[in-house]
């Protein structure tokens, strides 16, 4: 895992970084994990459009692919249906070429979603401390799994569980309270930066995807 966080001063130099990620991610995608409120479809949306990549919201496709909306599913149905379908819509968005891919979650728990993140895709967490997590959250009601007395007490819970499970990502990056710009430069930059991408001889190459279950 490399670690990336905002060094002020320090000159970045956009049109290179972009270049070089453009060129070095080939087929894969940018994948981004973490828990609800760290930012991934606001920070994602717009790494998407400095790229010039779609952006894909992995909770919208399945809302697409259920017809029906995530609180909905997991009320009917249920968690373990909710990640199985979860499992599916990743593992099918991953066949889709280059992409910023925002995923929920939850979604990054799952040991095969991982396999296939790691085979198709580069996987950067936005990690985020309680506090700010917490304020972004009470902006929406539409989180299941927060829908208990004591929502603070399930994020804490949340976050022993997961971030151990999220620091596995290739890359991390603090996703704190500035500017949403100012953390995709900090992502591009560090993704240009990295080993992670191809090399020239490479970027031709095709990259295999994930071998699709049920």
């Amino acid at each position: 895992m490399i670690r990336f966080g905002w060094k002020k001063n320090k000159p970045l130099n956009d049109a290179a970084d972009v270049h070089a990620v453009r060129t070095g991610i080939g087929r894969r995608s940018i994948v981004l994990v973490g828990l609800m409120g760290c930012g991934k479809s606001s920070i994602g949306r717009r790494l998407a459009a400095r790229l010039e990549l779609p952006f894909i919201d992995a909770d919208d496709e399945i809302e697409r692919a259920a017809n029906r909306s995530i609180p909905d599913i997991f009320a009917e149905h249920g968690e373990a249906y909710f990640r199985e379908g979860e499992r599916k819509v990743i593992q099918r968005l991953l066949c889709s070429g280059p992409q910023v891919l925002a995923t929920g979650g939850g979604a990054f728990m799952n040991a095969d979603t991982r396999a296939s993140i790691r085979q198709c895709a580069i996987s950067i967490w936005l990690k985020a401390e309680l506090p700010v997590l917490m304020r972004r959250v009470a902006k929406r009601d539409n989180r299941p799994l927060l829908k208990q007395k004591d929502p603070e007490a399930v994020m804490r819970q949340l976050m022993e569980t997961r971030y151990p499970i999220y620091a596995e990502a290739d890359l991390t990056v603090d996703s704190r309270e500035v500017a949403h710009d100012v953390i995709v430069g900090e992502i591009v930059h560090m993704l240009a930066q990295s080993p992670l991408l191809a090399t020239p001889a490479e970027t031709g190459a095709a990259f295999a995807g994930p071998q699709l279950k049920g």
